[in-house]
């Protein structure tokens, strides 16, 4: 163990010793945990070498190149569950739809509906379901790696392959849509920690010459994929937040700036 940590810290790692102990429990020998040991001195990410990454409470599957959830996020699921729980209100229940894409008609149960957009691993949705069990969560990203490592945290029939909204059902309207679109300038890629930039697919970080591109596109699309009552909401960076903010202004919707030091987080809430 001690050996471990030494060679962890020596490569860089900040939190060596925490390091250490995930390896330690996840190979299955010797011969593999020098393996993962050599692939995480290389700067390749803890949680891609191990196929999990502890998220809101939960441990997510995790393949090679697919984003790795941020605690950041944990700020959206937070607003999310809020405005999802009954005790603070529902703000929209509705038939649910059919789990087939070309479904005819909608089943016959209530639900409450969110849209994990951009979904990475699915790691928003899949907590937000864990913490509002009757919601029904939608996910969708344009990487097809990143739709099979999301068919393992969630109802695999509901994680769907496309660009933002285009899979999505067409009567599909959601209570709560979360989106944590790409937000880093395209310039600014090359000073990313390596673990991000050598590891994680460059669609999942590439926001355009702005880091607004893909968000521009979440917001104008949001209006047709909501119910009168849901919020859009979208994670963005602490000196960007004003600017996504601004979107609103073209889109006719209100939108409130949210963060949370603990998390570093900060999240843009989107109503009509």
């Amino acid at each position: 163990m001690d050996d471990l940590v030494a060679r962890l810290r020596a490569a860089g790692c900040v939190f060596a010793a925490e390091e250490a102990a995930v390896l330690l429990d996840a190979a299955t020998s010797p011969e593999e945990l020098e393996a993962m040991t050599v692939r995480r001195i290389g700067g390749e990410p803890l949680e891609q070498i191990v196929g999990w990454a502890s998220f809101a409470g939960l441990r997510v599957r995790l393949l090679p190149g697919v984003f790795v959830p941020r605690r950041r996020s944990e700020l959206m699921v937070r607003l999310a569950v809020e405005r999802l729980r009954p005790e603070n209100g529902p703000i929209g229940r509705h038939e649910a739809a059919d789990t087939r894409i070309d479904a005819p008609g909608p089943a016959d149960r209530s639900v409450l509906r969110v849209v994990d957009l951009g979904c990475g691993s699915g790691a928003i949705g899949a907590a937000v379901a864990a913490k509002v069990p009757d919601a029904e969560v939608w996910a969708v990203d344009i990487d097809p790696d990143a739709v099979t490592c999301a068919r393992l945290n969630l109802p695999p029939h509901r994680v769907l392959f496309g660009d933002l909204y285009a899979p999505l059902p067409g009567r599909l309207r959601a209570d709560v849509i979360c989106a944590n679109a790409p937000y880093v300038p395209i310039r600014e890629i090359a000073l990313l920690p390596g673990e991000a930039r050598d590891h994680e697919h460059r669609v999942a970080l590439d926001g355009g010459d702005d880091g607004l591109a893909v968000q521009r596109r979440v917001v104008a699309g949001a209006g047709a994929h909501l119910t009168d009552a849901g919020v859009l909401l979208i994670e963005t960076s602490r000196n960007q937040a004003d600017s996504t903010r601004r979107l609103a202004e073209a889109s006719g919707m209100k939108a409130t700036i949210h963060t949370d030091d603990t998390v570093d987080g900060t999240v843009v809430e989107f109503r009509r």
